[in-house]
Order: structure tokens, then sequence, then C-alpha cells
């Protein structure tokens, strides 16, 4: 079983491939646009949508990755009872 942290590298690993398909996309549809026949039309519609569906899973996955970051440093802080933000920054440069 992978652990937190070999989870957590994958997930930011799979983030930014996303990441870099969605801008390779984008660069695809905006360099083929002088394409007018039905068949490139079509196939860029297709693309168009799935960067579409894309683009909303990868706010999703960043949504989420934020939720668990704030979660484990609010557990963190409970864990160590840290009483302020200060505290909390020095902590983290122990």
């Amino acid at each position: 079983m992978n652990s937190p942290q070999e989870r957590s590298q994958t997930q930011e690993r799979l983030i930014g491939d996303l990441r870099l398909v969605i801008a390779n996309a984008e660069e695809l549809l905006k360099n083929t646009d002088q394409y007018t026949s039905v068949i490139y039309q079509n196939a860029r519609a297709k693309l168009a949508n799935a960067l579409n569906a894309a683009t909303e899973e990868l706010a999703r996955f960043e949504d989420a990755q934020l939720s668990r970051m704030i979660e484990a440093t609010n557990a963190a802080a409970v864990q160590h009872a840290d009483q302020s933000g200060e505290a909390r920054i020095l902590r983290a440069f122990h």
C-alpha cells in the first residue's frame, strides 16, 4: 500500500500531467482554427468538449488537494497545540 506521501506525490504528478495535456490541447485548438473542413471542425469540437471536461476535473482535483492540505495543517496544529499562526510557522522550520 502506498504511503500518504507517495499518494500525494502521485496526485501532484497527475495534476501536473493533466495541466500539460490541457495546455497542449489548447495550443492545438488555437493552431488548427484555419482548417475549415467538416472533419477538422468535428474533431476540434470533440477536443474542445474534452478540454472543458478536463479543465473542470482539474479544478476538482486542485480543490480536493487544497482541502486535504488544510485538513492536515489543522490536524497538525491541534496535535502540536499551536496557539497562533506564528507557532505553526516556527514548527514548520524545526
